[in-house]
């Protein structure tokens, strides 16, 4: 069941159209809500693929996905930090958020390690998360 998206020429308003079948895409004929014109041009919409998080994970284990990354560089560290978070789809909060800011700005980890001394504290000495 296609959902197709059109831009009205006239009031240039974007909408998208539910279609029950392909056959009905080219049988009916569709106006604007907006202005009522039938003067509307289809666009080609985005495409999102759905993948699992096993799929998202294996990708990150990749070690192809390190390529770039220079450890004395704090705004390479950033990309890959939020490449990452992002691939997790993890919200690490607003902290995380601004020492990847930070990085990203050139700032080096040991700056914003002592400008942000709670950062990481939820984790023992050796790195596990402390919050059941």
């Amino acid at each position: 069941m296609p959902i197709y998206e059109y831009r009205c020429k006239e009031c240039r308003k974007r909408i998208s159209v539910f279609w029950r079948t392909f056959s009905d895409v080219e049988s009916s004929s569709l106006q604007c809500p907006q202005c009522h014109s039938k003067n509307l041009t289809r666009l080609i919409s985005r495409v999102a693929v759905l993948r699992s998080e096993e799929s998202r994970l294996d990708d990150l284990a990749d070690p192809s996905s390190l390529a770039g990354l220079d450890e004395d560089d704090p705004r390479s560290i950033a990309r890959w930090m939020r490449k990452m978070s992002d691939e997790t789809g993890e919200d690490l909060g607003p902290e995380f958020d601004e020492a990847i800011d930070r990085l990203e700005a050139g700032q080096s980890p040991e700056e914003i390690e002592q400008s942000l001394p709670s950062l990481g504290s939820d984790m023992d000495a050796g790195g596990a998360d402390l919050d059941f």
